[in-house]
């Protein structure tokens, strides 16, 4: 565990927020000599997952009890910096229907924008957490992260995860469906356990097969029942099948989770804890661990280190980028110029358009690197195919949004604009989208000749609500397909009412529209 210290330095604080299907969690630390030390914790067991019905809808109760908690953590974060912070929704979030709204009211509280990360992004962020906060050894750990609505597998080495499963079981969820009522039997146990077995199936022969050399667990239910098997002396540390046996055993006894006597379990966790032991024990089972020890590493702990990371130019996001440019052979010299022209533009109208995030600068650049990763499926409609792998991909490093974001700035890029594709993000970001889609595809438009030598002086600016582009009056006539380019993208873009002029050196305008920027 990372060292809890007093005196925090509010300009040099970390803050990760884990809004989990059992419980949130808030984690600060202090940037200490390129090292983390942790200065405040804040957990709240929220059950947001307990509070979805049968069609995903969040009831008032798990709602208001879900804001009242972040109103008290938004005032903790009061003096930490914008980017310093990261706030991610896990399973729960995820599943729930109708959640813009809810969302929208968690980051009021918060004072924060939520990210809600896919299943692999958490399992990765998971064996971050774990990772760094275990002794390196050499081999392959796999690590188990059983939460509130699922259940996380990874397999890696050292800090590089391997391989990244999110299965549909956790503790609450388990719980709701098999011991709604409290009561412990047998035959629920058996039905849990089977549920559990089902869900582990698919993925059980890669992992028993491929192997590791340490098993670790990351949980509230792993730490708890590594607790209960020494207190109870069934393990001098971690948790061993047959001291989950034993354990579920002795809740078998009780017969009622209101009679539960396990030592070290807490009042907060009785109530879910035959749910997650029904997965830790067929985690164990199916997969066959021994010996599985408990880390206080977890997801929050990720965060903090993924933060970190993107402070020390260490940003997952970037290898991802990378890795899809090579599997789908992008030509990496015209990204590049793309890439170089849309930074370029996104300088000089970054304060007119309020572009002040550094993310939309860098979301810019990666879109404009991989605007062309389609066309390793087809030229024809290749910005639609490429916006639908960066969509459903898996990249480590990006939460939901972010994603999606990349996705709708790619199949954008051309032709005409699709206006749904903004609208499935945040309404706090279809402003920006917009605004970034038009630089790439300027941007792109530009290079569309690939050729190697460098465009001229171009200037892009706003003046009265609209984009004026200012381009040297003999280039243009030297490149005619160019300005018949340009006189298309103006028509495209006042269809989806965005005014853009082009103008030579000597102000006559070359194309313009009306509209606004």
């Amino acid at each position: 565990m990372l060292p809890v210290v007093a005196d925090p330095r509010h300009d040099d604080v970390l803050a990760a927020v884990d809004l989990g299907s059992n419980s949130f969690h808030m984690l600060l630390a202090r940037l200490h000599h390129g090292q983390l030390i942790v200065i405040d914790r804040l957990r709240e067991m929220v059950r947001l997952a307990a509070g979805l019905d049968e069609r995903s809808r969040l009831d008032p109760v798990s709602r208001d009890a879900a804001l009242a908690c972040l109103g008290r953590f938004g005032q903790r974060l009061r003096e930490v910096s914008a980017d310093r912070v990261r706030v991610v929704g896990t399973n729960t979030l995820r599943k729930a229907r109708k959640s813009r709204s809810f969302i929208a009211d968690c980051e009021q509280a918060l004072g924060h924008p939520v990210e809600i990360i896919p299943g692999r992004e958490e399992a990765r962020l998971v064996y971050l957490g774990v990772a760094h906060t275990m002794p390196a050894e050499p081999g392959t750990r796999l690590v188990v992260d059983i939460g509130g609505g699922s259940t996380e597998l990874i397999l890696g080495t050292g800090l590089k995860p391997l391989k990244l499963e999110s299965l549909f079981m956790g503790c609450v969820g388990i719980t709701q469906a098999y011991f709604p009522d409290g009561k412990l039997t047998r035959k629920r146990f058996e039905r849990a356990r089977t549920a559990a077995q089902l869900e582990l199936r698919p993925v059980r022969a890669f992992f028993t097969e491929r192997g590791w050399d340490r098993a670790v667990g990351s949980s509230g239910t792993i730490r708890a029942a590594a607790n209960i098997a020494r207190l109870l002396g069934l393990s001098e540390s971690g948790i061993t099948p047959q001291a989950a046996e034993a354990i579920i055993e002795r809740m078998l006894t009780a017969g009622r989770v209101s009679r539960l006597d396990l030592p070290g379990l807490s009042e907060e966790r009785a109530p879910v804890f035959a749910g997650g032991m029904s997965v830790l024990v067929e985690v164990l089972s199916m997969l066959g661990v021994e010996h599985m020890e408990a880390s206080d590493g977890a997801l929050r702990e990720g965060l903090l280190y993924d933060m970190l990371g993107r402070l020390q130019h260490e940003d997952a996001r970037e290898l991802s980028v990378r890795a899809m440019a090579a599997r789908y052979h992008v030509d990496l010299s015209q990204a590049t110029r793309g890439a170089a022209t849309a930074g370029q533009f996104y300088g000089q109208v970054r304060t007119a358009l309020a572009l002040e995030d550094s993310r939309d600068r860098k979301l810019l650049g990666w879109a404009a690197r991989l605007h062309e990763v389609g066309l390793d499926i087809s030229h024809t409609k290749y910005h639609r195919h490429g916006a639908y792998l960066l969509e459903h991909a898996d990249m480590p490093g990006f939460p939901r949004n972010e994603q999606r974001l990349l996705a709708a700035l790619v199949g954008n890029h051309r032709r005409k604009l699709d206006p749904e594709a903004t609208e499935r993000l945040p309404e706090s970001w279809r402003r920006i989208a917009r605004r970034l889609i038009v630089l790439l595809r300027l941007a792109v438009l530009l290079h569309r000749s690939r050729a190697q030598e460098p465009l001229p002086d171009i200037v892009l600016e706003v003046a009265d609500g609209t984009l004026v582009m200012r381009v040297p009056e003999d280039w243009l006539a030297a490149n005619p397909l160019t300005l018949a380019d340009l006189r298309l993208e103006v028509e495209y873009l006042a269809a989806a009412g965005i005014s853009l002029r082009v103008q030579s050196g000597d102000e006559t305008p070359q194309v313009s529209s009306s509209g606004t920027a």
